[in-house]
């Protein structure tokens, strides 16, 4: 069942906002081991992007296909840590070189792709949350999000993940409704089922008012 809407998913591993100042300090300031490995890339184009990403996936939890459409502020924070012009950034986005810095940023910083034992930890996760709440299909898609960047698992499509919430939580409702009708003995079961009947003269069954008597 798809739950998310179009804005949703347009804003889902996208900067919906600028960084504030907080934000920027905790996630794209370089320190010296991610500098040293930013130099060591070759020009400065390649250098500014490869800070860049690092700084994105550990906010977002994903990389952008176009790393040049990070918010300029991010851009202008990290190039200045490098001693950079945010302008060396223009055509990165169009090289493959992107492609390899993202590699090398998941075996340095220890980022996952959702497969594997990854996958079996979020479903894990997702099973013990829903069996203990309620929580809507969309809140359950924001916390396995939050779970995912946490972990550094990189976030999947957003129907992709959109449909493992949704089968997770489809199975443990019928694992949790099987468990409750198994509970009432057959006196039990006979006496819930004379609950049902809607009575004509009152257009309405026992069980129905007892719910409102309730509210």
């Amino acid at each position: 069942m798809a739950f998310l809407t179009d804005e949703q998913r347009r804003n889902y591993g996208t900067f919906t906002a600028v960084p504030d100042d907080g934000q920027l300090a905790g996630y794209f300031l370089l320190d010296r081991d991610a500098r040293r490995r930013a130099m060591a890339c070759r020009g400065a184009r390649s250098q500014l992007g490869y800070a860049v990403q690092l700084g994105t996936v550990r906010f977002l939890g994903t990389f952008l296909d176009n790393p040049e459409d990070a918010p300029a502020e991010v851009v202008e924070y990290v190039a200045d840590q490098l001693g950079h012009s945010p302008s060396v950034l223009a055509g990165y986005g169009a090289e493959r070189t992107r492609w390899d810095h993202q590699n090398a940023i998941k075996d340095a910083y220890g980022y996952r792709d959702l497969k594997g034992d990854a996958w079996w930890k979020l479903a894990r996760w997702l099973w013990d949350h829903c069996w203990s709440g309620n929580e809507r299909p969309i809140a359950l898609f924001d916390l396995a999000t939050l779970h995912l960047v946490e972990n550094k698992v990189l976030l999947p499509g957003a129907t992709v993940l959109e449909r493992i919430v949704t089968s997770i939580r489809e199975h443990t409702n019928r694992k949790t409704w099987r468990t409750l009708a198994a509970q009432p003995d057959a006196a039990q079961r006979a006496a819930l089922t004379a609950l049902l009947p809607v009575e004509d003269s009152r257009r309405t069954s026992k069980l129905d008012r007892l719910r409102r008597s309730l509210e």
